[in-house]
């Protein structure tokens, strides 16, 4: 996989996860306007910018995995969503501030391990 490929895949991947991370926090603020105000979640989600804004992200992330999957097998591409989840569990506890124990750290890690073996261990890169 070239450099060039790699990059526009990673950038997927990240875009991704920041995309579920912003979605969170919009939500999570969505909810407390629309309890506080007595009105719709989804009426306040909509009136959102931090959904928008994951929603765009969600957008640009789908243009580069497409490009993405022009160019690289998919059997390679695809376990490379699995560095999401890391990051995803990183920005909950880090940046939203949510609680992770020990067993869902370790289930990522296997997850992702897991997807890591499979991919370097494939007999065919395309």
């Amino acid at each position: 996989m070239s450099v060039q490929n790699l990059a526009v895949l990673l950038l997927a991947v990240a875009l991704a996860a920041c995309a579920q991370v912003v979605l969170r926090h919009g939500m999570m603020r969505s909810a407390a306007s629309a309890k506080e105000r007595g009105t719709s979640l989804a009426v306040n989600a909509m009136g959102s910018g931090w959904i928008w804004l994951g929603l765009v992200l969600f957008a640009i992330s789908a243009v580069a995995w497409l490009l993405t999957l022009s160019r690289v097998p998919l059997n390679i591409a695809y376990p490379f969503n699995a560095l999401g989840y890391l990051a995803i569990l990183a920005a909950s506890v880090l940046v939203l501030h949510e609680k992770a124990n020990a067993w869902t750290v370790l289930g990522s890690v296997m997850i992702v391990g897991g997807l890591v073996f499979v991919v370097t261990m494939s007999p065919s890169h395309g």
